[in-house]
């Protein structure tokens, strides 16, 4: 489906990328020319509330794409599954984690295992933060986008969009990430705000909703089973391992930054919500037959908005994607190259920061190639939360306990990689049978293994 920008969209769109291209690159450290790890993968210790939310706000909401698809199949059971988990598990993080990661001097979630459990157990979860970081979800939205527009083949939207999104992260790390951050935050609910007023005035107000919507779409399942629904509420656990909050909160400039940061943050993902579920329900009353649900926002843009207000609405799902991909990117490099080539053998900061640029190249190109094999967006996040929330979720949380629950690396990296390894096979086995193994969704069997090692290490423990 191709579609032609206004020379006036057009010439926002371009201003908006330039203005971020222009922060993210002059984000450098005041003192010197050389930054030390700390300052270039942390910020130096010194996030201010404000940025703290700003930026955890547009990092942790980049699936706008995807919120669009399931609210265009499903409703408004969208905010009991993308919604309702996600408040809930980041208000367990701030009250009861955000201010004892905050405690630690630790850069990477990572640093948590290997304190308690050694370099083995350390290097196997940062190998999970990586594939749970890597944007193929978020770039695989820059190229349907691109696509919908100008008609780019999706390879071609992909690459371009995922090169645009973190060239200056290179230049000024985890505070050129902060530096755009702001600006997404502005332009993302910036954009939204204007879409719905424009959809209740060209369109009708809950009148129209109700007279043109199926009535599934107004209860809480929306038409799934109770069990999937449950699914994302276990897989929604990983806000307790998720690799931004604790990096966020490491950055934070004291440990009330850290709690108070999060619980700023919840009520603005719950706005944000509110006009992002609006605008699918209008979508889908408006067209009710979109050969592809992704583009459920922007087919509907094009119906409903003026030249000027396009393009503000089209950098608000820019900023809103884009802000996630520079981050979780950043995010993904660290792990790899912080955390698992740095990790074999002692590196100077230098060292660290040359080898995190580098690995800012590899996590685009595997999120390149993951964007391209899956074409869904829900699907890609059910998928990489399924593996990654069995396989880190106990071995991470029991960190914080008085001591660890095992002296043995082994058995840690045991119960890492093995409910991982379970949830991956059933990933695996849908993917090629069409079914899940038993009928259960792919999260449920890793966190069985897991809870089983996790008991058994607890009786010995206490």
């Amino acid at each position: 489906m191709l579609k032609e920008l206004n020379p006036i969209d057009i010439i926002i769109v371009a201003l908006f990328l330039a203005f971020q291209l222009y922060f993210g690159s002059t984000a450098r450290r005041k003192r010197g020319d050389r930054p030390t790890a700390i300052d270039y993968l942390i910020g130096g210790r010194r996030l201010t509330l404000p940025a703290f939310v700003m930026t955890l706000v547009s990092t942790w909401y980049g699936g706008v794409l995807g919120v669009g698809e399931y609210t265009y199949k499903y409703g408004i059971s969208n905010w009991l599954v993308f919604g309702a988990p996600y408040y809930l598990w980041a208000i367990v993080f701030a009250l009861f984690l955000a201010r004892r990661a905050r405690r630690t001097q630790f850069v990477s979630l990572p640093d948590h295992l290997a304190q308690a459990y050694g370099r083995g157990p350390a290097i196997t979860a940062a190998s999970i933060v990586f594939i749970m970081t890597v944007p193929s979800a978020y770039v695989l939205q820059l190229g349907v986008i691109m696509q919908f527009l100008w008609g780019w083949p999706l390879w071609w939207g992909v690459t371009l969009g995922a090169v645009l999104s973190v060239g200056y992260i290179l230049i000024g790390g985890f505070r050129a990430d902060v530096q755009t951050n702001k600006l997404q935050f502005v332009a993302m609910f910036a954009g939204f705000a204007l879409f719905l007023p424009f959809a209740m005035t060209k369109l009708g107000g809950w009148s129209y909703l109700t007279g043109n919507l199926p009535a599934a779409y107004f209860t809480w399942h929306g038409g799934n089973s109770g069990w999937y629904i449950l699914s994302w509420y276990f897989i929604a656990m990983e806000t307790l391992i998720e690799p931004s909050f604790y990096q966020r909160c490491y950055a934070a400039e004291s440990e009330q930054t850290a709690r108070q940061g999060i619980l700023w943050s919840i009520p603005l993902w719950i706005l944000f919500d509110f006009l992002t579920t609006s605008a699918g329900l209008y979508a889908r009353a408006a067209s009710p037959s979109l050969p592809d649900a992704q583009m459920s926002y922007p087919a509907l843009a094009f119906q409903i908005l003026p030249p000027g207000v396009m393009g503000l609405f089209f950098i608000g799902m820019l900023a809103t994607v884009m802000s996630t991909i520079n981050s979780f990117t950043f995010l993904s490099a660290i792990a790899m190259a912080r955390d698992i080539v740095c990790r074999l053998k002692p590196a100077s900061d230098h060292a660290v920061i040359t080898a995190t640029r580098w690995g800012l190249g590899a996590s685009m190109l595997v999120s390149i190639v993951l964007a391209l094999c899956e074409k869904s967006v829900v699907a890609l996040w059910r998928d990489i939360g399924s593996i990654g929330t069995p396989a880190l979720l106990l071995p991470v949380l029991t960190t914080f306990l008085r001591k660890p629950l095992t002296s043995s690396g082994k058995v840690a990296m045991l119960w890492i990689a093995l409910p991982g390894a379970v949830s991956a096979a059933s990933v695996i086995w849908h993917a090629i049978g069409g079914s899940y193994p038993l009928g259960l969704e792919p999260i449920f069997p890793g966190l069985v293994v897991s809870g089983v090692i996790g008991a058994v290490l607890w009786t010995k423990w206490t």
